[in-house]
C-alpha cells in the first residue's frame, strides 16, 4: 500500500515509500519530523500519517540541502520558509495536524477552496490550493515550538515566535504558543527534575522577541504612561513585557517597563515622576505575593490605578488596589484606568 501515491483508503505516501523514494532512512524521516516539524501534514481517514506531494517537495529539497553540507535544522528553517507545492497541486490538512496559523487573512479570489462536507465518519478537511502565502514564515503548532525548546535550537525558537507575532499579535502568541510550551517544560521538570536549561532557552528568546516591541508608539493614545513591573524579588518578568507589548502593539499605549525584582521605594519613586494613569505589578511566587506594600504606594492627583496580577498575591487586598487573574482581564482593567 505505501508504494501507491492515492488510494481511496489512504490517500498520500506513507513513510516506507517516501524513504525509498529519497534514499533516506525511515528513522531519519521521523526525526526531521519531531526535531523539526517536517513530515506529513495529513492523516488518512483510518488513521495514517501520510505525506503529499508538497510534503515530498520540501523532504526532497531538505534531503538537497543535507547532501551540500548544510545542517540539518538550517535546511528545515530554509525549506519550511520558501518551498511550495508545485502550481496546480492542492494539499489537504485535517485540522488537527494543520500547525496553528489562527484566523487567515482573506486570500484572493479563487485561491481557497472549501471541500463538499465529507461523509460524517470522516473528519472535515479543508483544501488549499497552493499559493504565494506558503513562502510566508511557517507558524509552528505549540508540539513543534516545544520540540526546538527542548533541542535548544534557539534559532528556530526565535524565528517562530516572531513569526507568529508579526502574523497573529501578541495575545495569540502568548496564548496558543508561550503558555503551552511552559506548560510542557514545566511537566518535564515536575516528571523528570531537569529541564531548567529549557526553560532558560525559552524564556530569554520569548523575552528578546516581545522587548522588541515594547516602543513608544508614534501617536500614543494616552497622555499618562502605564507602569508595569514585577514584585520586589519577583524574577519572572515575562508577563509584564507581553501585557506591555499587546497594550503598544494593539493598542497604541504608551508603557514603562520597569522590569522584574522593582523594589517597592523605586516603584513609588518612579510613580512620583512619571504620574501613570495605571500601575500594574506581577507576583508569580507567594513568596512574593505579600499584598501588604502595595498599600504604601504613593496616592497621586490625578490618581493611578493600581492593579496586582498573577498568581502569587496573598493576604488582604488593599481598598486602593484592584487584582486580576488573566492577560485579558489586565488588558481591560488598564483600559478602565485609561479612559
Amino acid at each position: 500500500m505505501d508504494e501507491q501515491a492515492t488510494t481511496e483508503e489512504e490517500p498520500g505516501y506513507g513513510i516506507g515509500a517516501v524513504a525509498r523514494r529519497l534514499g533516506v532512512p525511515a528513522p531519519t524521516l521521523r526525526t526531521w519530523n519531531l526535531r523539526y516539524g517536517v513530515g506529513p501534514s495529513r492523516r488518512s481517514p483510518g488513521g495514517h500519517r501520510r505525506y503529499d506531494t508538497g510534503d515530498l517537495r520540501r523532504l526532497e529539497e531538505m534531503n538537497r540541502l543535507i547532501r551540500e553540507g548544510v545542517p540539518a535544522a538550517d535546511a528545515a528553517r530554509q525549506v519550511l520558509r520558501t518551498v511550495a507545492a508545485p502550481p496546480g497541486d492542492q494539499i489537504v490538512f485535517p485540522p488537527q495536524e494543520r500547525a496553528q496559523d489562527g484566523p487567515a487573512p482573506a486570500p484572493p479570489a479563487g485561491s481557497v477552496q472549501t471541500t463538499p462536507a465529507p461523509p460524517a465518519a470522516r473528519p472535515v478537511q479543508e483544501t488549499f490550493s497552493a499559493a504565494p502565502s506558503w513562502t510566508r514564515p511557517v507558524i509552528p503548532t505549540a508540539a513543534m515550538l516545544a520540540r526546538a525548546a527542548i533541542m535548544l535550537d534557539s534559532r528556530t525558537v526565535s524565528e517562530w515566535i516572531v513569526a507568529a507575532l508579526d502574523r497573529h499579535g501578541v495575545i495569540w502568541t502568548w496564548e496558543n504558543l508561550v503558555l503551552p510550551v511552559f506548560g510542557t517544560i514545566c511537566r518535564r521538570q515536575a516528571e523528570t527534575g531537569a529541564s531548567v536549561e529549557i526553560e532558560h532557552l525559552f524564556s530569554d528568546r520569548v523575552l528578546a522577541a516581545l522587548t522588541r516591541l515594547v516602543e513608544r508608539p508614534a501617536r500614543p493614545v494616552n497622555e499618562r504612561p502605564v507602569l508595569l513591573a514585577c514584585a520586589a524579588d519577583e524574577q519572572h518578568s515575562l508577563p509584564i513585557y507581553a501585557l506591555a507589548a499587546a497594550l503598544t502593539t494593539d493598542r497604541h499605549v504608551e508603557t514603562r517597563v520597569l522590569g522584574a525584582r522593582t523594589p517597592y521605594p523605586a516603584l513609588a519613586d518612579a510613580m512620583r515622576r512619571l504620574g501613570p494613569a495605571a500601575v500594574f505589578v506581577w507576583s508569580q511566587l507567594p513568596t512574593t505575593g505579600d499584598l501588604t506594600p502595595l498599600a504604601s504606594l504613593p496616592l497621586l492627583r490625578p490618581a493611578s490605578r493600581v492593579i496586582a496580577g498573577g498568581p502569587g498575591w496573598w493576604g488582604e487586598l488593599p481598598p486602593s488596589v484592584s487584582r486580576v487573574m488573566s492577560f485579558r482581564d489586565a488588558l481591560a482593567q488598564i483600559g478602565v484606568a485609561l479612559r
